[in-house]
């Protein structure tokens, strides 16, 4: 298992790629400008649109080095991140994740959908099944994922959540405490900053 290095952490951020409220490309664009002001990278699906989009043109515009994983397929539909620093095209959505996660010391989820759940928990479970060690962060500003967390919560103890799976992730509610928490160093809380 490997974590981050010291000093510059490639941060795997999982996000919404179609269309949300303004609010959240704007977090988008406040977490890729964080990203950059630490002189960090950053690893994106590598499309251009909502806060995918958002999120690498933000850490770009600070400085920050953008990859961005895309399936060929999306190529297709011409939403490629084209400026990206560096752009992977890979066959299919497994092999892409399996790109981010070799190109990432730390994962970062923020508002999304059914792809962004499905890479949280691959990512999360993964942790949890001691695979990698990497640091996996929820910035949750709003509550867009208190329904997801209840529901987890609930089945602490059940024998289908355990307290070691559910510590496998941080929750945060600022751009600077998910950063933090991403950052080289121990290991904060789990579910910190949670409702």
């Amino acid at each position: 298992m490997s974590g981050p290095v010291s000093g510059s952490v490639r941060v795997c951020v999982f996000c919404a790629s179609g269309p949300v409220p303004e609010p959240y490309l704007a977090l988008a664009s406040d977490v890729g400008t964080a990203i950059a002001a630490r002189g960090w990278s950053l690893v994106s699906g590598g499309g251009r649109v909502s806060m995918m989009g958002a999120v690498a043109r933000a850490a770009r515009e600070g400085g920050a080095r953008t990859v961005g994983v895309i399936p060929e397929a999306l190529v297709a539909h011409e939403v490629a991140d084209e400026q990206s620093d560096e752009l992977v095209v890979v066959g299919d959505m497994r092999t892409r994740k399996g790109e981010m996660d070799a190109r990432s010391d730390a994962v970062l989820a923020l508002a999304g959908g059914l792809g962004t759940l499905e890479e949280l928990f691959e990512a999360w479970t993964s942790r949890y099944l001691r695979m990698h060690d990497k640091p996996v962060v929820v910035l949750d500003p709003d509550g867009h994922y208190d329904p997801l967390f209840a529901w987890l919560e609930s089945l602490r103890g059940t024998g289908f959540v355990s307290d070691r799976g559910l510590a496998g992730v941080v929750r945060t509610t600022t751009v600077a405490d998910a950063l933090d928490a991403l950052a080289p160093g121990p290991a904060p809380s789990a579910v910190s900053g949670s409702r």
